[in-house]
């Protein structure tokens, strides 16, 4: 009974996947383009969220900044989410829903992209610090589940929406992980040249 169990969730997983390759595959490839002008450009990524999705925009971070599968110079990306004293200083006297806004305020740059990540979409922090990318002149990839919520309301234009088209959490991370993946793979691909991966 319970290797079924944990094989449903190795199915359930699978077909998420291939549900969201139809629907994901251009919102992906437009994000990819966004990040690669922007590192092209001279600019950098940042990223929050909040839970699981703190730990995803730490993985991309250090997949950019190190490397994905493939050795290149380094590249600009930075989690708003690992110092501890910066959060609970700001937390502390602006307000948990600031923790992220005040970090775009500070690090953030015209032509800079914020990756915002909230299951549901509602986040306030997140919420906040979309908000502050825009007024800095940033685009945004929101990466959401469900309907997207208000973070879904708040874009423009030029930001991206990659909306896992799923209501439970475990299985929207991991899709969200697999789309920082792909925006990886496909940096390094434009960077580097298409050749196979070791």
């Amino acid at each position: 009974m319970l290797e079924q169990r944990i094989q449903q969730q190795f199915f359930d997983s699978a077909d998420l996947k291939y549900q969201a390759a139809e629907v994901l595959a251009r919102p992906i490839a437009d994000a990819a383009q966004a990040v690669l002008g922007c590192i092209t450009a001279g600019g950098k990524v940042l990223l929050c969220g909040n839970g699981a999705s703190a730990a995803i925009a730490q993985r991309f971070a250090s997949a950019f900044v190190g490397r994905f599968e493939r050795d290149r110079p380094g590249l600009a990306a930075l989690a708003l989410v690992p110092d501890a004293v910066v959060m609970s200083a700001i937390g502390n006297h602006q307000g948990f829903e600031q923790v992220y806004a005040k970090q775009v305020q500070a690090l953030g740059n015209p032509g800079d992209v914020l990756i915002a990540m909230s299951v549901s979409g509602e986040a306030a922090n997140v919420l906040a610090a979309v908000d502050a990318a825009h007024d800095k002149d940033m685009t945004v990839i929101a990466m959401t589940g469900r309907a997207g919520g208000a973070l879904a309301a708040r874009l423009i234009e030029t930001d991206v929406h990659l909306c896992v088209p799923h209501e439970r959490a475990a299985r929207v991370h991991e899709v969200h992980l697999l789309v920082l993946h792909c925006l990886c793979d496909a940096v390094d691909a434009q960077l580097l040249g298409d050749q196979e991966t070791a």
